[in-house]
């Protein structure tokens, strides 16, 4: 599948686009802007379709070689893993800022607090 025709990237692009339409708008499964998010989720979709079909196998019927059912598999959990990476990546960032801001005691306080 590394060499494939144009008909097998539009059949991978339309299934990553239902993808992304499903998880953008539908579900509402998002972490980025309306345009960037909706792209990333299409590009990751694509990707996913495209590995769904090695690692899932193939089964039911194909559309230019491609195996529908697990390339739309794939391509929602590629999907859905770009959004938990940016959700999760946001969340040990806002952690990690929370932790650099949170105020220190002085050495004054800290000594008044022995005492």
């Amino acid at each position: 599948m590394i060499g494939m025709t144009f008909g097998t990237f539009l059949t991978l692009l339309i299934l990553g686009l239902i993808a992304a339409i499903v998880m953008h708008f539908v579900i509402r499964y998002q972490v980025l802007g309306i345009v960037d998010g909706f792209f990333a989720k299409w590009i990751a979709g694509w990707i996913g379709a495209w590995l769904g079909g090695p690692v899932l196998g193939h089964w039911w019927f194909q559309i230019q070689n491609v195996s529908i059912i697990p390339a739309l598999l794939g391509a929602f959990v590629g999907a859905f893993l770009i959004v938990a990476m940016a959700k999760a990546t946001r969340e040990s960032t806002n952690r990690g800022m929370a932790m650099e801001t949170a105020p220190t005691p002085t050495i004054h306080e800290a000594m008044r607090k022995l005492v």
